[in-house]
């Protein structure tokens, strides 16, 4: 084959696969209204957020909000749940609909991803194990770091991170990590760091809620210093489909207007993160 016809093969598949993925996208909705079902992709194993509960059913935070958008739209919800660096890569091709998973909207997400509608906000912080002496954000400069891979801890830590949605409280850099292990989820992290002061981990970067849970259910874990930034989280969805994302924005703006989001936030995490205040 030439170069001329190979180049010319290549940019046609390229331009068809385009093609074919803003189609799956912009027939979103008329899917969902057929099936009778939005498929909502998040995490099995990120309570109070998300998890599996005593009767392996999906429940939490992001559980209810899901099921309550996916009522608003007049349909059932079905849960998967793929692994995160799958979710924020985007080019779903028709396997979920949506991502109720507590994203935060960045700038490089939105290269590939369309966010309809911010549900609330949640301090991230730095934890330690309860054997650290650590008395501060610098006391671990040069230390080793444990986050979640392709979340916003970990461009955190790599300070690289990057929030641009309106009203969310500015930040900075309290600490300079030696070493950042990233891992496919919390989970994984607060397992590590569980096993002692420095053993595999120094500290951790995560959802105030995340940690707060952890700590309850039996982790060695404590929290350092004050919220390192504040996250607006939001549904998300494939780019290309505005009648799905205006259905999203009205369902969650409906569902703030008449308290049903705070009702859900004091539910599971017993205050109000429905807003920075």
């Amino acid at each position: 084959m030439t170069l001329t016809r190979r180049l010319f093969t290549t940019a046609a598949a390229t331009a068809l696969a385009v093609s074919a993925t803003a189609s799956l996208a912009g027939d979103a909705m008329d899917r969902i209204t057929a099936d009778g079902v939005l498929i909502i992709a998040t995490s099995a194993d990120w309570a109070p957020q998300s998890f599996l509960n005593d009767d392996n059913e999906m429940d939490g935070f992001d559980v209810d909000v899901a099921k309550e958008i996916a009522n608003r739209l007049g349909v059932e919800a079905e849960f998967v749940t793929p692994a995160w660096e799958i979710i924020t890569a985007g080019n779903w091709s028709g396997r979920w609909d949506v991502s109720v998973g507590s994203m935060t909207p960045t700038t490089a997400r939105a290269e590939v991803l369309s966010f309809p509608a911010v549900y609330y906000y949640t301090p991230a912080v730095i934890a330690i194990h309860e054997d650290s002496s650590a008395t501060s954000a610098s006391d671990l400069n040069g230390m080793k770091f444990g986050v979640g891979s392709s979340s916003t801890y970990e461009a955190y830590a790599q300070h690289d991170l990057t929030i641009d949605a309106e009203g969310v409280p500015s930040f900075s850099y309290e600490v300079m990590p030696g070493e950042i292990r990233s891992y496919g989820g919390s989970s994984a992290v607060f397992d590590d760091l569980r096993l002692g002061d420095g053993v595999r981990l120094d500290a951790t970067i995560d959802a105030l809620p995340a940690i707060l849970t952890a700590a309850e259910n039996g982790y060695p874990f404590k929290i350092l210093g004050d919220p390192v930034f504040f996250e607006p989280l939001a549904v998300a969805i494939d780019r290309g489909d505005a009648e799905l994302a205006a259905a999203i924005t009205a369902a969650v703006a409906a569902m703030r207007e008449d308290g049903t989001l705070s009702a859900l936030s004091v539910k599971w995490y017993g205050t109000d993160f429905t807003s920075t205040n």
